[in-house]
This record gives C-alpha cells, sequence and structure tokens, in this order.
C-alpha cells in the first residue's frame, strides 16, 4: 500500500461485505448480504457464513414443519430432489442434512473479546445520537480524534504498542500496525476485521456515507474504526490476520437446504402463478366498470393487501398499490420538529426538502398548548425509564396515583389506549392547521410526480374521491417501532408524503397540464390524504379541505372504512373483538409483538388493480398497480422493476435472514435487548450492534417460524417480450435474477394468458413445462403455434 489513497480504497472494498445499518429510529430494510448479491445465492451465503458467521437456509426441523404442514408440495419436492440428484426420501435426507449440518463451534478468543468489549463501549459513547444525558465530549474532533485523546485515559487499554502514541492519521496508524504484514494481505485482514463487530461496522459505513447532520457535526469513518481496532489489537497482542483466507463453497447441507428451499418456494409460487393467470383470463372477459365510489391508493406494503380487500367487498371501491412515499423523493421537516427525515427509499436520494407550514393561526395556538402538556407528560415518562434512581423518588413524591396509573398500563392497556385517544382527539393533528410546503417545486416537477404515479398505475379514469393512503404503526415501548412504519419512507410515517401528493393533484395548474397530457382528471375530483395504522387499521382521512359538496361520499368511505377495519382485524387477530384487541396490543407497553409487520412477505404482485381485487393473497404479497395497456413503450413498468421489485426484495431478504439466523442477521429477543444510544440495540449489556428483526416478529415461538422463510416469487402482468426488453437494459436487476436472489414470473395476456418463469440469461420457459427450459423464442413460437 504505496499511498493513503490505496488503503482507503481497499478498506472501501473490504467493507463491501458488510451491509449498511440504519439507525433504529429510521429502520431501513436491507439485505444483510448485499454485499454478496454478485454471486449466486448457493456460494454467497457459503461466503458470508465464513465471513460473517451465520447460517444461509432454515434448519431441518423448519424444513419438515413445512413439509407436514402441506406448505411443501411432495410432487414439487421429489421433483426437485430427482434434479438434483438425490434418490432417498425426503425424510432421510432431513437426518443427512442435520447431521451434515452439525458442526464445532470454537472457543472465543478473549483478547478479541476484550477488544470487542473497549471498542462498543467508546463507540456507543461517540455514536449516540441524543439519548444520553451526559454526552461524550469533544466529539467534534472525529471518532479516531476522540479515540484518539481517550486511550491513554482508559485503564481497560494496555499501555504497549502503538495505541499509546497513536499517529495524526488512521492511515499512518494503520501502517504501523501492519508493517510486519505482507501488503498483500491487508485486504484479507481489513476484511476479517470489518466483519468481526458487522453491526457497528454496517451502521458506521451507513453514517459516513450519509451527509446527517449527526455525521456532520460528529463525523465517523470506516478507516478511523478500523485504525482504531488493529491499534488496540495490538495492545492485546491479539491475531490481527485470518486464520486461512476466505475460501469456502456450499456444503452438502446446504445443497440439500437449496433443494428443499426450491420446493417450498415452487409450491408457494405454483399458487400464487395459478390465481394471477386464472385472473388475468377473467380481467380480459370482464366489461368495463363505471366510476368507482372512491379511488383509495396504498403503499404496496403487504399489509395493506388485507384492508384493500375487505375494503372493496364493502362496496363499489377501487384500490391501487404505489410506493409508499408516492414518488416524491423528499427531505421531510414536520411541525414542530427538531430534524428532518428522509421520507423515500434509500434507493433514491432526496430531491426536495418539504416543510409543514400553519395555516390556521387560532388551531395552531390549541394544538401547541395541548401538546406542550401531553409532552411534558412524555418526558417524565421518558426521564423515569431512563434512570432508575430518578423512577424510584418520582414513584414515591408523586404517590399512590402514579402508582394507579403504571398499574392500569400494565393491567388494562385497552382502557389506557381509550384514554390516551381521548386525550390526542383534543389536540388537533398537524394536518389540521398545516400544509406541506411545496412552492419550491416547479411545475414541471409536480406534473411530473402526479404523471408518474398515473403512468405507473395505468390509470385513464378517476373518481369524484381520490384518497392516498400513507401507513404507520401504532406501538408503545418498543425500540423497533420505525420497523413497522413504510419501507418506502425509509422507516418514517406514510401520511406526509400522501399529503405532498394529494396537494399537488389538486393544483389547478397541475390538473390543467395533465389534461394537456392526456389525463382527463373531472373537474369534481378531489383528491385527499390519509393514513392507515397498520396495528389497528384504523384509517385517518384528511378531509380539512374537501369542499362540501363531498362531504356524503365521505362519511359514507368513513363508515365503509370501519367495516373493513373489522374484517382486517379479524382476520389478522381472530375473536370475537379483534379491533378491541389490536387497540390493546398497541397501547400495552409490555406487548413485544403489537403487530406481525411485512411477517409472512412472499410474493409481489404488478398488474391492473382490477386484476388482483378478487384474489386472497392472505397478507404475504405485495401488489403494485400496472395497466400494460396504458404502457406501450414499457417506462413505467421499467420504473417498477427497477426501483420497487429490487427494494421488496430487500425487505424480503431481511426476513429471510433474519429468520433463518435471528442471532448472527436479526436481532434476537426482544426481552434482553438493550436500546444503546438511539441508534440499535445490543444483546444483553454490551456488543455488536444488532442489524435485522427481533425474534418476535418472526417467530410464533422460539423453534417455530411464523414467518415462512422464502425467496420473492414476483409475477408480472405484461407481454414477456417487454419484460424481457427491460431486463436487458438493467444488468444489476438481471444479475439477481440470475444469481437466484429473488424469481420471476410472467403472465403474459397476448399469449393466451400463459405463465412464463424466467430461467436465466434472460430466457424463459412455459410454467406448465417445468422441467423443460427453452430460450424466449423458442417458448414464445410454441405458444403462438398452438
Amino acid at each position: 500500500m504505496s499511498t493513503e489513497q490505496d488503503i482507503h480504497d481497499s478498506i472501501d472494498d473490504a467493507a463491501e461485505t458488510v451491509g449498511s445499518v440504519w439507525p433504529i429510529h429510521s429502520f431501513v430494510t436491507a439485505n444483510p448480504l448485499s454485499g454478496f448479491e454478485d454471486q449466486p445465492f448457493a456460494e454467497a451465503v457459503a461466503q458470508a457464513s465464513e465471513v460473517l458467521g451465520g447460517r444461509g437456509y432454515p434448519s431441518p426441523a423448519t424444513f419438515e414443519a413445512a413439509l407436514e404442514r402441506g406448505q411443501i408440495d411432495r410432487d414439487v419436492l421429489e421433483s426437485e430432489l430427482a434434479a438434483a440428484g438425490y434418490e432417498a426420501d425426503p425424510e432421510t435426507l432431513l437426518d443427512r442434512m442435520e447431521t451434515a449440518a452439525e458442526t464445532d463451534t470454537d472457543d472465543p478468543d478473549t483478547a478479541v473479546e476484550r477488544v470487542d468489549h473497549v471498542l462498543t463501549k467508546w463507540l456507543s459513547a461517540f455514536l449516540d445520537e441524543g439519548r444520553a444525558h451526559w454526552p461524550l465530549p469533544d466529539r467534534d474532533l472525529g471518532f479516531y480524534g476522540v479515540f484518539r485523546n481517550v486511550a491513554a485515559h482508559d485503564g481497560q487499554i494496555p499501555d504497549g504498542g502503538v495505541v499509546t502514541d497513536m499517529p495524526a492519521t488512521p492511515a499512518e496508524t494503520i501502517e504501523t500496525v501492519l508493517e510486519s504484514y505482507p501488503e498483500e494481505e491487508w485486504p484479507a485482514i481489513f476484511e476479517a476485521q470489518l466483519a468481526a463487530l458487522p453491526g457497528w461496522t454496517g451502521f458506521i459505513k451507513q453514517r459516513a456515507a450519509d451527509e446527517s447532520e449527526w455525521q456532520s457535526r460528529y463525523p465517523i469513518t470506516v478507516a478511523g474504526y478500523l485504525a482504531a481496532r488493529l491499534a488496540l489489537l495490538d495492545a492485546v497482542d491479539a491475531d490481527i490476520a485470518p486464520e486461512t483466507p476466505a475460501v469456502s463453497g456450499p456444503t452438502e447441507a446446504d445443497e440439500l437446504a437449496e433443494t428443499f428451499l426450491s420446493a417450498w418456494e415452487g409450491s408457494y409460487r405454483e399458487e400464487l402463478v395459478d390465481a394471477v393467470s386464472a385472473a388475468s383470463e377473467s380481467h380480459a372477459e370482464a366489461e368495463p366498470s363505471g366510476r368507482p365510489d372512491a379511488q383509495l391508493v396504498f403503499c404496496i406494503d403487504t399489509r395493506s393487501e388485507v384492508l384493500r380487500r375487505h375494503l372493496e367487498d364493502t362496496g363499489d371501491y377501487e384500490t391501487h398499490g404505489y410506493a409508499g412515499f408516492f414518488g416524491v423523493p423528499m427531505e421531510y421537516e414536520g411541525y414542530d420538529t427538531e430534524v428532518s427525515v428522509e421520507a423515500c427509499p434509500p434507493i433514491l436520494d432526496a430531491q426536495h426538502t418539504i416543510t409543514d407550514e400553519p395555516t390556521d393561526a387560532d388551531t395552531q395556538a390549541d394544538h401547541d398548548h395541548l401538546a406542550g402538556i401531553r409532552e411534558a407528560a412524555a418526558e417524565i415518562v421518558e426521564t423515569i425509564e431512563a434512570n432508575a434512581a430518578t423512577a424510584y423518588g418520582f414513584v414515591e413524591s408523586a404517590g399512590s396515583g402514579y402508582g394507579l396509573a403504571l398499574a392500569s398500563r400494565t393491567l388494562v392497556p385497552g382502557r389506557v389506549h381509550d384514554v390516551f385517544d381521548s386525550v390526542d382527539e383534543t389536540i388537533p393533528d398537524d394536518h389540521d392547521f398545516c400544509s406541506p410546503s411545496i412552492d419550491s417545486l416547479t411545475l414541471e416537477e409536480k406534473v411530473g410526480y402526479a404523471e408518474t404515479a398515473f403512468d405507473l398505475m395505468g390509470w385513464d379514469h378517476f373518481a369524484r374521491l381520490v384518497v392516498f393512503t400513507g401507513h404507520a404503526s401504532e406501538t408503545a415501548n418498543n425500540p423497533f417501532d420505525s420497523s413497522l412504519d413504510c419501507g418506502a419512507c425509509a422507516g418514517n410515517p406514510g401520511g406526509p408524503s400522501a399529503r405532498v401528493l394529494a396537494k399537488i393533484c389538486n393544483d389547478d395548474a397541475v390538473q390543467a397540464e395533465l389534461r394537456e397530457r392526456g389525463f382527463d382528471v373531472p373537474e369534481d375530483t378531489v383528491f385527499l390524504a390519509g393514513e392507515h395504522n397498520t396495528t389497528t387499521d384504523e384509517v385517518d382521512l384528511y378531509d380539512s379541505a374537501l369542499p362540501e359538496s363531498h362531504a356524503g361520499e365521505l362519511e359514507q368511505l368513513r363508515a365503509d372504512l370501519e367495516t373493513a377495519r373489522e374484517g382486517a382485524t379479524a382476520e389478522r387477530v381472530g375473536g370475537s373483538d379483534a379491533v378491541r384487541e389490536t387497540e390493546r396490543k398497541a397501547a400495552d407497553w409490555a406487548e413485544t409483538r403489537p403487530e406481525w409487520g411485512l411477517a409472512g412477505n412472499a410474493g409481489f404482485v404488478i398488474g391492473p388493480g382490477e386484476l388482483t381485487a378478487n384474489i386472497d393473497f392472505d397478507g404475504r404479497s405485495f401488489l403494485h398497480s400496472y395497466d400494460w395497456t396504458t404502457d406501450p413503450d414499457g417506462a413505467a413498468l421499467e420504473a417498477i422493476i427497477a426501483g420497487p421489485m429490487v427494494v421488496t426484495q430487500w425487505i424480503n431478504c431481511q426476513y429471510y435472514f433474519s429468520t433463518v439466523d435471528t442471532a448472527a442477521y436479526g436481532s434476537g429477543s426482544k426481552i434482553t435487548h438493550n436500546p444503546v444510544g438511539n441508534v440499535g440495540v445490543y444483546q444483553g449489556n454490551g456488543g455488536d450492534l444488532m442489524t435485522g428483526l427481533p425474534l418476535q416478529s418472526l417467530m410464533a415461538a422460539d423453534d417455530e417460524p411464523y414467518h415462512q422463510p422464502l425467496r420473492l416469487s414476483t409475477v408480472i402482468h405484461a407481454p414477456v417480450e417487454q419484460v424481457t426488453d427491460i431486463l436487458a437494459d438493467h444488468e444489476d436487476v438481471v444479475g439477481l435474477l440470475d444469481n437466484g436472489w429473488l424469481s420471476l414470473t410472467v403472465v403474459d395476456p397476448t399469449q393466451d394468458h400463459t405463465a412464463f418463469h424466467y430461467a436465466g440469461e434472460l430466457s424463459w420457459y412455459p410454467a406448465d413445462e417445468a422441467t423443460i427450459v427453452e430460450p424466449l423464442a423458442e417458448a414464445t413460437a410454441a405458444v403462438a403455434d398452438d
């Protein structure tokens, strides 16, 4: 490494094997093996096991349970096993998989554990985002600068080696520690040391790449962290170089697991594709419907599918799916908030800063007064939660009244929900007296966002009421609350995004330009925003600007949404009073599972809302509206494939890996979580940041997954040749497909609604010829001849 730049470049390359980790207050779902996506899935999980130590496949017991429940079709499994060259029965092979998977676990290196303990102590102090009552001083020096200053005063750090007199820059420290190692070994050392605490490394990597206020004030770099780690390892005389080169491949257990997994996925995919194919035929024969009572656009989130289905059963409603940031890549600053948040997927950069501006001074004053009282009470509770000594003193001085309040919160959380609900109803919501500022957007930008939404959903007609419905969750005492909010909004509520697009679409100048571009928006169409509470399935409609002429439709919609809520909650939680049960879960501060989130996700369907309206997807499919007949050049479909399809694959992978190895890729049990610095959680009292989802979001019991760990099955309703043309222009998406990170099936309405499975390298085969792989031209010609 002849130059400092060479060192930094090598560090950046080594860090690619560790996935980015976002702060827990803005939880972003991501594939923990994103750095391995350029490899075939089987090879990737094998190498990740060597580097990160995680399991890559469900356990034999999980496969056995799925087989017993009928989730794995035996005929499909036998076909997969035969194709892989296995002749024994499934039960025998599961036993063989169990035996082959048994490995010895090496004892931990106590010297390395000592380094990890010191490092995580200083990382948690330095990276704190406003949680600590006594913040670490001098953080403006950056992590490396602070560590360089404090190392000599830390009694847990030995006096010896480079750590006693660290050079001025991380690169100099790295060179000093590694001067006895050949330079060709340095990249392997960097990779091994960055993977030692992948949670902290992933968080540092993301924060260093993000131009956030915290990073600008208190900077940290991967190189600075690595330099501190190497200096500590040198001080305790720990091994620095990996014992053997990271060369690995799939084991027999992995090969068997891959076969069982493919059969499980094939069983699910067969049902999904059959349902879409049958609906495609019915859709083609259906007569055009009249103007619907209302159109509601929900996030593509799997939880929205359940509520959409129940709403469609209540009346003549048309529902659609669209990524929950509603196509506006923005940084949003709510009323009276200290920081802004990026309300768009990490695949995009925020292009606009949108703030809430007060428009009603009297309502604003009422809000400020009442919200101030509630905020003061919340601060007392937070102080008590954070400081045991304060808690004892406060409860003693507050007397029996506070004890009764605590008991109520614990024993009758449903009634507490009612109290908070009634209190909140007295406080005007921000949207009652604020309007999102969109003046910074040009007319062309506003029209572009509206046009893109209508294009992607294939709209050619409009109801009198059109509602863009974001979503958020409601939960108490839950560090992972943002993981239940909108993934498309980077772990933030989707209501603000819905409000922005609704305001854009209500703009007279925007509507005039849209009409010029072929979107005939009737003069009596009004666009509203709303927010779906995914814990209780209540939908809050933001109707402050609704004209009196639409009051009747709004009243009916509210009633039907309440009916849909009753049906959706009954499906999700069961029981005679499901709505009440969801409210109890939302208010119970001891509830480890307020809702299941996106657990169960396995499919992504891209097609017209009318096509999917009569299909029960069981809350397992992302649904994105799209009509190929309104997209002659494929531009809208290309945007969906390159954007939402990739993001849903990230979400699916996070659920998959968090389930198959909750300790390595998830975050273990909530019961033993210890929140740290408002950036993440530990297991116990220290160690690595946990990177994925908690056990309670994935498992019905410790050894019984609720989430079925399957890779994403995508189904697109469009001509197969159009899909092929799009894929040919997106090498990264083709790589994901060819490497087996997700599957793709196209139901082609122009070829007798035949389903074609993607076979790799831009080729397809008809789904009814599952063992025959043919190039696209031959496959489509065969169907045409029939």
